[in-house]
């Protein structure tokens, strides 16, 4: 008589195809779990991304604010010293934009030593000064070869947009995109390109990182602006020295 025992699981050959579907559906549950992190982490991320951006936002309208604020109270105090019989005398300017007229030839040893310390090596370049009384001084001595004057928000504005570079390692590297500020001014708490105009438009504790930041700016000819005695100061017919306003209409005519 022979006995008949039943077969164990490991007796039972299980088919190919079972086998398949096991190893597919362990797959797929792995990728589901891996997919599932990515999306929690990416959600994070826009989370933060969009949080940051809103910042950047509330940043923008806040300067925005105090600009038209500054400018109503200089109409105010304009308005009440006119309707006294007085005169307004506004504030000292403490920002100059300083462009390069003059080529190398012929210049001085210590006017060539002011142009770079003031980094306009070339002709056309253009660099923010913050003026006191050695600044005032060295534009004195180089006068003939530059023009300079008070720029207002909208040259700030648009010099940094179109033709602002950053310094980045001792590289020019065009500002594409906030991180390239925030990679070097973040610790000074200027994280976007709205931070930067303020810091130089206000000339604000962190100027001089600022403005070290920003490449010289290489601008253009302008067409049709120079005089026919361009290095005749500019109150004798020519260009060079200082033109206060005026300088803005010679930084929109060259950017």
């Amino acid at each position: 008589m022979v006995a008949y025992n039943v077969p164990t699981v490991n007796d039972v050959l299980v088919p190919e195809t079972l086998l398949k579907k096991r190893k597919s559906d362990a797959q797929a549950s792995a990728k589901a779990a891996a997919n599932k992190v990515e999306l929690r982490k990416a959600s994070l991320f826009s989370k933060a991304k969009f949080a940051k951006r809103r910042d950047l936002f509330k940043r923008a309208a806040k300067y925005h604010a105090e600009y038209k604020a500054a400018e109503r109270k200089e109409i105010t105090l304009r308005r009440q010293a006119k309707s006294n019989g007085n005169y307004y005398v506004p504030a000292q300017e403490k920002l100059v934009f300083v462009v390069r007229i003059r080529g190398i030839n012929n210049i001085a040893p210590k006017p060539r030593k002011v142009l770079q310390l003031l980094r306009l090596l070339q002709i056309n370049n253009g660099v923010f000064v913050r003026l006191n009384k050695a600044t005032s001084e060295m534009l004195q001595l180089v006068q003939p070869y530059v023009a300079y004057g008070t720029p207002n928000l909208k040259t700030i504005r648009e010099l940094i947009y179109k033709r602002g570079y950053a310094k980045v390692q001792k590289q020019r590297i065009p500002i594409h995109d906030n991180a390239v500020i925030e990679q070097v001014l973040g610790k000074h708490g200027i994280i976007c390109i709205e931070d930067l105009i303020h810091e130089i438009a206000t000339v604000g504790p962190h100027f001089k990182e600022a403005n070290n930041f920003l490449w010289p700016f290489k601008l253009s000819n302008p067409n049709n602006m120079w005089k026919q005695r361009k290095f005749r100061h500019f109150i004798e017919g020519g260009d060079a020295g200082n033109r206060e306003q005026f300088i803005n209409n010679l930084v929109q005519a060259m950017n």
